[in-house]
């Protein structure tokens, strides 16, 4: 059955080409996400959406920059985690701190968070002596760590309450019921299969050591920890009439945010948004907007600043000492 499996792929893979399928995808949800935004949108009422933003408490949008703030706290520990787990203990905190703010503000804002985070940590680690296989060994084991931490939460969610999912992928209430429970399943085989002995992947010069299962449950805590807090951010920014729970709102956010990363579009601009409309009909669509937009400034746009700055102040130093080392000051 594995090689009937594996001997589609290579068929799909010559004919059409999985690149050009990822692209077809991407486009896709696109214009899927661009005629929702139209049909919901054209007769919002701007000024309506700056009344919503000048009404919104100032301690509602400090708490959610705080648990922003908090979120991207949590991200340091995403690239800390990938360079112990690859044996680079020689590495201290700081640099993993910089290379995974900087990494993720960039790659959400910019798209292809894959190429251009992966490059912004090269940038950095590369300083300290990691060559491109360890850089993408980094990034192999972050970007498992994120989907560990969503496969839990939404493997959770979509078991527990069915109906947020429902209301964004507007599938039956038992599928997604039942599409969590293969989730953790999945999940839960994955940790087996970890626990028992060192697992390996990869090929020739590029290979992985996956974390073992203690090390395993920590990543999930770390990305639940990660996912939480964005999603609460969110949760703090959403009209307060009609009341909507907690787990409604991360589980239709995690999920929107998911869509937004797989079109590939700079900040799931767009489809993020689209989702988010859709599924949360029940607020007025000006007070949500207005939400929707004070959370990509949190989350989006003062981060990326942010990090061009860091980013920014760290070459002018490194040029500025180059410099002088070469005139031999």
């Amino acid at each position: 059955m594995l090689d009937k499996l594996r001997a589609a792929a290579r068929a799909i893979d010559q004919k059409i080409g999985w690149n050009r399928i990822g692209l077809a995808l991407s486009v896709t949800i696109i214009l899927a996400a661009l005629v929702v935004l139209y049909r919901m949108l054209h007769n919002i009422e701007v000024n309506e959406v700056v009344v919503a933003l000048r009404a919104t408490p100032i301690h509602r949008i400090a708490l959610a920059a705080g648990c922003v703030a908090a979120g991207y706290l949590t991200l340091t520990f995403y690239d800390l985690f990938a360079l112990r787990t690859i044996g680079r203990r020689d590495v201290p905190y700081r640099i993993a701190a910089l290379a995974g703010f900087t990494s993720y503000s960039i790659g959400h804002n910019v798209g292809a968070s894959v190429f251009t985070g992966g490059a912004v940590r090269y940038r950095i680690y590369s300083a300290w002596g990691l060559d491109a296989i360890e850089v993408a060994k980094i990034c192999f084991i972050a970007g498992l760590t994120f989907w560990l931490g969503n496969i839990t939460v939404l493997g959770f969610g979509f078991s527990y309450h069915p109906q947020a999912a429902s209301d964004i992928d507007q599938l039956p209430l038992w599928l997604n019921r039942a599409l969590g429970i293969a989730a953790l399943v999945t999940l839960t085989g994955y940790i087996a299969w970890v626990w028992r002995t060192p697992r390996v992947i990869g090929r020739q010069n590029w290979q992985v050591r996956l974390p073992n299962g203690p090390s395993t449950l920590l990543q999930i805590v770390i990305g639940i920890v990660d996912l939480s807090c964005c999603a609460l951010a969110m949760y703090m920014l959403v009209p307060n009439d009609p009341h909507m729970q907690f787990i409604d709102v991360a589980v239709i956010f995690i999920t929107a945010t998911l869509l937004g990363f797989a079109s590939h579009s700079p900040g799931g601009l767009g489809v993020f948004d689209a989702a988010m409309l859709v599924a949360l009909w029940e607020f007025d669509a000006e007070e949500l907007l207005a939400g929707l937009l004070i959370f990509r400034l949190l989350y989006y746009l003062v981060p990326f600043m942010l990090a061009l700055a860091v980013l920014g102040i760290r070459e002018f130093k490194l040029h500025f000492f180059e410099r002088r080392n070469a005139s031999g000051g």
